[in-house]
């Protein structure tokens, strides 16, 4: 059996797959893998999949999964993995990180003091302490942000249609009555073609003035020229953005937006999840093998 690891993993993946068979990083040995590691950079499309006749086994190193034509893959009998379990404390920290970069003005503060600048009055700090987040997508990345907001003094509501109770956030029936009282606003949701787009012109219209938006879930769920608009108004204080349409991104109007806060899709990116996904990928392979 051939493993190819198609993007980037932890680097002593290899050493705990050998036991199932033969690991490779080559690419072009695509047509003689039976399974294929990915994250988000290779996409799995029916072109991709119809380019290796021998492919049983897919597993995404994250939580989404798409990357991946479920629906084809579905047909051709290939079976789907993610790690979602993973990646929940990593991606959660990276947003509360966001949420306390944005409100402190970390990234400007550098980059005036490296300018030889001293903005002192100019920068104008708020505190989380007594603030309302607003979650959308209550999963387990949702939840470890929850827990981390209740810890810094923070009121925690959170809007998941597909939750029904949570001891770590006040859940709300509808999006809007979430965007209407919440000073954060952090978005944990899958791409779907519900989600695409969600965080428009519209929707921004809900939010609190100067509410503060942040996004380590999916680049496309929010249109970007709507949200640099509100950022050049006022209407969003402040953004912090880890996802993008692409990555990295070809072209996008947050890059000359005020009060941007942009970090390279790191939400994952940690020693300690990559050894996580690692132990599962292990799990997953291991099971299928023994024809679980």
């Amino acid at each position: 059996m051939l493993i190819l690891i198609s993007d980037a993993f932890d680097p002593g993946l290899p050493a705990k797959l050998n036991k199932f068979g033969e690991v490779t990083s080559d690419k072009s040995r695509l047509p003689e893998a039976e399974v294929v590691l990915i994250r988000s950079k290779t996409k799995v499309t029916s072109e991709y999949m119809d380019g290796a006749p021998k492919l049983k086994l897919v597993i995404r190193g994250g939580v989404g999964l798409d990357n991946v034509d479920l629906d084809y893959a579905r047909e051709k009998g290939i079976i789907v993995h993610n790690t979602a379990a993973a990646s929940a404390i990593a991606v959660a920290e990276l947003a509360f990180t966001l949420m306390m970069a944005v409100t402190n003005h970390i990234a400007r503060a550098h980059q005036s003091m490296a300018e030889g600048k001293w903005l002192k009055k100019e920068l104008k700090r708020t505190e989380l302490y007594g603030k309302t987040l607003g979650i959308v997508g209550l999963g387990r990345i949702g939840t470890e942000l929850a827990i981390r907001a209740k810890a810094f003094g923070m009121t925690v509501a959170a809007y998941d249609p597909y939750v029904k109770f949570s001891e770590h956030a006040d859940l709300k029936k509808t999006l809007k009555a979430l965007l209407n009282i919440s000073d954060y606003v952090s978005m944990h949701m899958p791409l779907t073609p519900e989600t695409e787009g969600l965080i428009n012109s519209d929707l921004l219209k809900e939010f609190k003035d100067g509410a503060i938006l942040i996004n380590t879930g999916r680049g496309k769920t929010i249109v970007e020229e709507d949200v640099a608009t509100a950022l050049r108004s006022g209407k969003l204080a402040g953004f912090g953005n880890d996802v993008w349409y692409s990555d990295p991104p070809e072209s996008t109007p947050l890059r000359e937006a005020p009060n941007m806060t942009m970090t390279p899709h790191l939400g994952a990116s940690t020693k300690e999840n990559l050894l996580r996904i690692g132990e599962i990928i292990e799990d997953l392979i291991g099971e299928y093998v023994n024809g679980k």
